[in-house]
């Protein structure tokens, strides 16, 4: 695939970034696109390598080598028609996936690998600019009715695949617009939401029904849903928050990550002004959390105009390399630098919050911490352990809790009166995605817990299939061997 000696003649070249002190004025993306030529050259860096263990990387099982060599030959309408094989929105997964593709890619063993991201991406850009991308509606209708609860990315794909089978869907969603966290958790910088709207009008055109400001089990109440629809497919994502047991948690000035993004998306999209969301302009923030969310609170705070912005994690310092105990193609634990942190913040590992302490007004003003340290014993379950003397307290006037998330919310559960595992997630099979309810599926984060975008499609589009499957007998969606999907 590609070039066959193209890994020997090119290096790995990636996108390059507006300068921060542009890109900080607004919540635009910022990546400057390589030229046709750059990007053919970085396809043709694809090796014959036998076998590619960067399908058993991604959880689509995306035909790589196969769209690296069209975009390496200038044929992009054909790379556009095998990404969409197995991917329904790469404009999403090509902005916003950590690309496990790409750490499991066979030429990364002792070179850079491929940039499969940044060629994924180009190619549906490419698309959607040619025209290529059109709505296709089925040319039969079976008459069957599914509802979909949450309009995420494994709502969305699951919508489509569903579609696509001839049923008539409908997806629910409870914000005001679709999209779930692609629309309120992720920040603008990293997906502007025209991208979403311009696939939303794709799926609407091919007979997809949405329905906003459609709580179920709130305003649109269970039994409605169940009368008017044969299967109910719940991907309502993992969003009850993780906070903290410690003192002082309740003060004013304490924000869940999610409220401060979500609050702040509102408001690049006019519906709220800057004086009424969680605003960090002229304070010292700590954002409590080092993954992706802790990482977009930090972009949004030095976008508002922070003082000072620091993240604490209460992990070790990952290495910058890969671990030796996470050998290729494992996915590997190691240090990574976003775009938001070159753009400002000062990070500490290894180091607990012990007590928020406020004013007599009820405000936040500091915290203090203390340095801990992980003991690991064979057999055991890793022991964390404070270092004695090495208390400190740190000014502070806004704090971000970006801890992830412990699973569902319980409402639909009991709502359906579907069961929960020990995670507080929907118990649902990956053999066939159903729950204990007859005609209720479940997919998603909802169904495995937070996980990543990739994962959410895969899921919707594995769904779509058993869903099919129960309503009809059998089914002609394509469907992903669950032996081969990585575990990640």
């Amino acid at each position: 695939m590609g070039k066959a000696t193209g890994f020997l003649e090119y290096e790995r070249v990636n996108e390059n970034y507006l300068k921060v002190e542009e890109r900080l004025k607004n919540y635009k993306e910022f990546t400057i696109p390589l030229e046709e030529n750059k990007l053919q050259t970085q396809g043709a860096r694809c090796m014959d390598c036998g076998i590619p263990f960067c399908h058993s990387g991604c959880p689509l099982g995306n035909h790589i080598p196969d769209f690296n060599d069209k975009v390496y030959k200038g044929r992009w309408k054909e790379a556009a028609q095998i990404l969409h094989s197995t991917n329904n929105f790469p404009e999403f997964t090509g902005r916003l996936c950590p690309a496990p593709c790409e750490e499991a890619c066979v030429l990364g063993i002792n070179e850079d690998p491929v940039t499969i991201e940044n060629i994924e991406k180009n190619i549906v850009e490419t698309a959607f600019k040619e025209g290529w991308i059109v709505a296709k509606p089925p040319q039969n209708r079976t008459g069957k009715k599914v509802a979909i609860i949450g309009s995420g990315p494994s709502g969305l794909a699951a919508a489509q695949q569903l579609n696509r089978a001839g049923h008539w869907v409908t997806v629910f969603e409870r914000d005001a617009k679709i999209g779930g966290l692609l629309r309120y958790g992720i920040p603008d910088f990293k997906l502007e939401k025209h991208i979403i709207d311009r696939r939303l009008k794709i799926l609407e055109e091919e007979g997809i029904a949405f329905k906003t400001s459609a709580n179920v089990g709130q305003n649109i109440s269970v039994e409605t849903i169940k009368a008017d629809f044969d299967v109910v497919l719940l991907c309502g994502g993992a969003t009850e928050r993780r906070s903290m047991p410690v003192k002082g948690i309740h003060l004013k000035g304490i924000h869940q990550a999610m409220d401060f993004l979500k609050l702040n998306n509102q408001h690049v999209d006019g519906l709220v002004p800057f004086d009424e969301i969680i605003s960090a302009k002229d304070k010292k923030v700590i954002v409590i959390g080092g993954g992706d969310t802790g990482s977009d609170c930090i972009g949004t705070s030095n976008r508002h105009g922070a003082v000072s912005v620091a993240n604490f994690e209460i992990l070790s310092k990952p290495s910058e390399g890969r671990p030796a105990h996470q050998p290729w193609p494992y996915w590997p634990m190691k240090l990574k630098t976003t775009s938001s942190h070159q753009e400002g913040v000062e990070r500490f590992f290894s180091i607990s919050t012990k007590e928020f302490i406020g004013d007599k007004n009820g405000n936040v003003i500091g915290l203090k911490t203390v340095e801990v340290e992980w003991v690991f014993k064979e057999g055991e379950r890793p022991q964390l352990l404070e270092i004695p003397n090495t208390e400190k307290n740190w000014d502070c006037d806004l704090v971000l809790l970006a801890l992830g998330f412990v699973g569902a919310e319980k409402t639909l559960a009991e709502q359906f009166g579907v069961e929960m595992d020990f995670r507080t997630n929907i118990k649902a099979s990956t053999k066939d995605y159903a729950t204990n309810v007859k005609g209720v599926f479940s997919a998603g984060d909802m169904r495995r817990g937070q996980s990543l975008i990739v994962w959410a499609i895969s899921e919707g589009r594995q769904a779509a299939y058993h869903v099919d499957k129960y309503l009809m007998g059998t089914s002609l969606l394509p469907l992903k061997d669950e032996n081969d999907l990585p575990r990640i």
